[in-house]
């Protein structure tokens, strides 16, 4: 079974019935899922973008979950989100921006990673048991194969959930595909947890005022 996706998906409120949607980001961190939330650290007050030309996944798994943490000025703030997870990932030219406005004497500033920029496999970014917690995302084109809709979240294997069968929502909606492919996309992203990350070509640079990806 072969499915497309074009368009792009704002998750202002939880969904109940999720569309396939699927995103990749470079923020390396270490998480595993407790209780009703996606990632085991807070998050930060600070949501992030991330653009890619072209990403390939092996192993595809995506449910609803919620990120807790805390907005800039200390309040607690819930994020709805949809776990993104993939066992292999490959991303062609790859960059992942955030934006800290109000400091003292500079106003905004952005900072900007990129990498993986070469049209050669061997050089491009490359991620294994990838987990990305989506707000938003956006692409040209996305191609599922082997795709399979309306699974359990516990249920789902290839990848599985963070943390096992007692988090976020486990009888909840969740899919999966043996492998996608996805053409220009844009995403914001809340948390990012991966096993590996391998960044060629890496480069970070700040900027004074706000430069994002897109």
């Amino acid at each position: 079974m072969e499915s497309q996706v074009r368009g792009g998906t704002r998750w202002k409120r939880f969904a109940v019935v999720m569309v396939p949607s699927v995103a990749a980001t470079a923020c390396i961190g270490v998480a595993l899922a407790q209780g009703a939330l996606a990632a085991s650290f807070s998050v930060s007050g600070q949501s992030f973008k991330v653009s890619a030309d072209y990403i390939h996944g092996e192993g595809f798994s995506q449910y609803g979950a919620i990120d807790a943490g805390k907005t800039l000025d200390g309040k607690d703030a819930i994020h709805p989100v949809a776990v993104s997870a993939f066992s292999d990932a490959r991303i062609q030219n790859m960059c992942q921006s955030v934006v800290t406005p109000g400091i003292p004497f500079l106003g905004s500033v952005s900072l900007q990673l990129t990498a993986g920029k070469s049209n050669d496999e061997d050089k491009q970014v490359s991620a294994k048991n990838l987990y990305i917690d989506v707000e938003d995302l956006a692409a040209e084109k996305a191609v599922f194969s082997d795709m399979n809709i309306g699974v359990a979240a516990s249920s789902l294997k290839n990848p599985p959930m963070k943390g096992g069968k007692e988090q976020s929502y486990p009888n909840g909606f969740g899919q999966s595909a043996d492998k996608v492919d996805l053409y220009k996309v844009k995403q914001t992203a809340w948390a990012t947890t991966a096993g590996t990350f391998t960044l060629p070509g890496l480069s970070m640079k700040l900027y004074s005022g706000v430069k994002e990806c897109y």
